[in-house]
């Protein structure tokens, strides 16, 4: 079997639309595991509309939430079979020809671990919304980092496919809080050795809705995530060896703006304290800086940042 397509299931609002978006690949040959984290809603209703023996469908006895949510991917992944894994979320759409063009790319490129895809977003209503940046076809692991630190690139969990033995290799995806920066780094580990490729085809649309996270802990578990994160970057780039002059100076360049690109992450990450108790928050923030490693500079930003989104609308 070519694919597995894993969904880790919570939300049922949308879940519909997107095992049908699976079901009506062009390309044939997978399954799709689904995988309910013990959610509230009427999940297995969802799902019990589709009679498709390439559907596997599994309850989780607890909830593993948000905190732990990569803990449900990597579940979604110990069940698959396929040579390649896909992670969907439960609210977004492959296009029919998803299966089909990574098919394609993989027959010529079988030593790479991992593959992307262009994306586009749409809304609540499965209309339109924007297109993502173009990219080029192969890519090594340092380009592949200064373009998402940079934030030159938008990314998403089910625009990539991976060598589903890698990922085991490796431990599966990456686990930080609140899976902050958990698809980033897992796509850099498995690029680490044979780079990235990308096309160009739009094959995957990601939702944009309003349900997302913004409590002062959740704010406060994306920072304490940022400080790992930090650290895996900096123990990746001194254990990571470049191969030649170019990777070598796009490696230097990642080096000097490391602290720079951190710096404005923690910054928006402050700017999604848009609600509750704000100002204990941002005092909590102050006594916790230093163990957070928030600047004084970075923490004003931040609170700029939330006043601007609370006046103008914050993006979601």
């Amino acid at each position: 079997m070519r694919f597995s397509i894993g969904i880790p299931a919570f939300k049922a609002r949308f879940l519909y639309d997107c095992i049908a978006s699976v079901l009506g690949q062009t390309y044939t040959d997978f399954e799709l595991i689904i995988v309910n984290d013990a959610s509230p809603e009427d999940v297995e209703g969802v799902v019990n509309n589709f009679s498709d023996k390439r559907i596997r469908y599994y309850v989780n006895e607890k909830n593993y939430g948000a905190e732990n949510v990569v803990d449900n991917w990597n579940k979604c992944l110990s069940y698959a079979l396929g040579d390649y894994f896909v992670l969907m979320g439960d609210d977004d759409l492959m296009m029919p020809n998803y299966m089909y063009e990574f098919s394609k790319l993989i027959d010529r490129y079988p030593n790479v671990n991992v593959f992307h895809c262009r994306t586009k977003e749409i809304d609540e209503n499965s209309n339109f919304r924007t297109i993502h940046q173009n990219l080029p076809e192969w890519e090594s692991v340092f380009d592949l980092m200064l373009n998402r630190l940079a934030r030159n690139r938008v990314t998403f969990i089910s625009d990539f496919v991976y060598k589903t033995k890698h990922l085991r290799n490796n431990g599966g995806f990456y686990k930080l809080p609140l899976a902050w920066a958990s698809d980033d780094i897992t796509s850099y580990i498995a690029a680490k050795d044979n780079g990235i490729i990308h096309t160009n085809e739009c094959l995957f649309c990601y939702r944009r809705h309003s349900r997302s996270i913004t409590s002062a802990g959740a704010v406060l578990k994306k920072l304490e995530a940022i400080v790992l994160e930090k650290e895996w970057y900096f123990q990746f780039l001194s254990e990571c060896e470049a191969r030649g002059t170019t990777e070598q100076e796009v490696k230097n360049v990642l080096i000097s703006l490391l602290n720079q690109c951190i710096s404005k992450r923690q910054a928006l990450a402050i700017g999604l304290i848009t609600k509750g108790p704000k100002l204990r928050m941002f005092l909590s923030l102050v006594v916790k800086r230093t163990k957070l490693g928030l600047s004084i500079k970075t923490l004003i930003y931040g609170i700029f940042i939330s006043i601007k989104y609370k006046l103008n609308g914050r993006p979601i």
